[in-house]
């Protein structure tokens, strides 16, 4: 695969980004591409490595390693070094039904678990697959291909999210007739109004879509099942049933004064940036705005970061970003080797701008909110922050943050942006399939299957895992898609 010499040949390299004080000016995606010719070197380091982890998508330890998709990257890195984009196409479609989006929106797990990565730096896999399906869209092999034959089974998709998405797209092309139903005024769930327009422009998601439409893929757009669409209508009127609407409860902050006006969860704040930014490119009041604010956002995950970002470029007047636990380590430790997931410290692109414009990194770690503030008329004006430390529990064994006493101190805050995660499926949705749910309130299923407990109905996605990565969803759509497809058909080729 690849040139045998090609990682000693070439030193790697990656899609550079604009400068910080380029970039905040606007919310447009602020990475230039490789050329073809830098692309197609970066393909010759992908050496003939035996055992190609990065496609293994496999637990070791207590994460995964390599893509959960099983992308067969050693093989389309090797095409495009030798020039043939069309075919390096064809292998990645087999596994990805959206390189569009994991090029974007991916923490790369391929590349953290790459051989050069070992003892050097890893092969630049994620700004290759992005060459390869924006050379696709450019050169026309990205074009619709519709189904020639259809089964006439029907299918409802509840929730256009990349799970939903997947897997409509793997039901089309076998040939069933699928309907996707999705809440919001836009489709794309969580690649819509979750990620930011800077890691995602929303363009690219309706390119996809657009694609998807004439392949024969339904889409009904302000349909939300259990509230203005019945479900007995839906279980009538489809052969199955997938649910695909996400982990969207957020997790909530419980402490005295959280009633005061200016604490959002951090989903809203994103979606209300996202919306204003399409509907009327951000006129002031239609969007909650952090502009000469003290922001606060509590949570240190994708989300968080994605917090801090969006409010540079409303123009904050500082950003605050709280983390419960204590900071990683900056390198691999000996109990954390390759290739298992480096659980290290990342400095992700807001806290890179934060730390340029004011100056110093935005995270606080081991620190959590004990009080909020807020004046007369309920107007949020501060918050009392206090430290915390590891303990480990007698009964349970498991390591506890717990408060450090006399360590409280007050901060100014005029907006609080909570992004501590989300704890599971929406109940009205769940209750009104009358789905069993399980103690996080994912749906429950038996082991390594997508089937529910109610006749044909299936869940995929955040819904059935927890809250996950975009690849984790698509993994989902795929498979449940071929679990459906199986039930319908008795057999699968999916």
């Amino acid at each position: 695969m690849g040139k045998s010499t090609g990682f000693m040949d070439y030193r790697r390299k990656d899609a550079k980004a604009y400068s910080v004080k380029e970039r905040i000016k606007n919310f447009n995606e602020f990475h230039e591409s490789l050329s073809k010719i830098e692309q197609e070197q970066q393909g010759a380091r992908c050496m003939d490595c035996g055992v190609p982890f990065c496609q293994a998508g496999m637990q070791i330890g207590s994460s995964f390693s390599g893509c959960p998709l099983n992308n067969l990257i050693p093989e389309w890195n090797d095409l495009i070094f030798k020039g043939n984009w069309e075919q390096a196409y064809n292998r990645l479609r087999i596994t990805n039904n959206f390189p569009e989006f994991t090029s974007r929106v991916c923490p790369a797990l391929c590349e953290k678990a790459c051989t050069c990565g070992a003892t050097g730096d890893a092969v630049t896999v994620r700004a290759n697959e992005y060459g390869i399906i924006e050379n696709a869209y450019e050169e026309g092999y990205a074009a619709a291909r519709i189904p020639k034959v259809r089964t006439g089974k029907k299918i409802a998709i509840i929730g256009s999210g990349p799970s939903g998405l997947a897997a409509a797209d793997q039901l089309n092309q076998r040939g069933h007739s699928v309907t996707v139903f999705e809440r919001s005024d836009r489709l794309g769930g969580l690649l819509m109004y979750g990620i930011p327009n800077m890691k995602l422009e929303k363009d690219i998601i309706e390119r996809k879509i657009s694609i998807m439409e004439e392949e024969g893929i339904k889409f009904k757009t302000c349909a939300d099942v259990g509230r203005n669409i019945k479900v007995s209508d839906i279980l009538n009127n489809f052969d199955r049933v997938i649910l695909a609407c996400g982990a969207s409860n957020p997790r909530d902050i419980k402490v005295t004064g959280r009633e005061a006006n200016g604490i959002y969860f951090a989903v809203d704040f994103l979606k209300s940036t996202t919306k204003s930014l399409l509907d009327n490119d951000l006129q002031t009041g239609t969007y909650i705005s952090a502009k000469d604010k003290n922001v606060m956002v509590i949570g240190g995950g994708d989300t968080g970061n994605d917090c801090v970002g969006t409010s540079i470029r409303h123009g904050a007047k500082s950003v605050l970003q709280l983390e419960m636990m204590p900071k990683l380590p900056d390198k691999r430790t000996s109990d954390n080797p390759w290739p298992q997931w480096p659980r290290i410290c990342k400095t992700d692109y807001g806290q890179e701008e934060a730390i340029e414009i004011f100056g110093h990194d935005p995270r606080v770690y081991q620190t959590t909110v004990k009080e909020f503030i807020s004046d007369k008329k309920g107007n949020l004006t501060g918050a009392v922050l206090v430290k915390l430390r590891p303990e480990k529990n007698e009964k349970t064994g498991r390591i506890m943050m717990q408060p450090v006493e006399g360590s409280e101190y007050k901060v100014d805050t005029e907006l609080v942006l909570i992004a501590a995660g989300f704890l599971g499926a929406e109940s009205y949705v769940t209750n009104a399939f009358g789905v069993d749910v399980n103690s996080r309130t994912n749906v429950a299923t038996e082991e390594t299957s997508h089937k529910t407990n109610i006749k044909n109905v299936f869940v995929a996605g955040d819904m059935h895992r927890g809250q996950s990565l975009v690849v984790w969803a698509i993994r989902e759509g795929r498979d449940v898609a071929k679990e459906v497809d199986k039930s319908l058909m008795g057999y699968t080729n999916l």
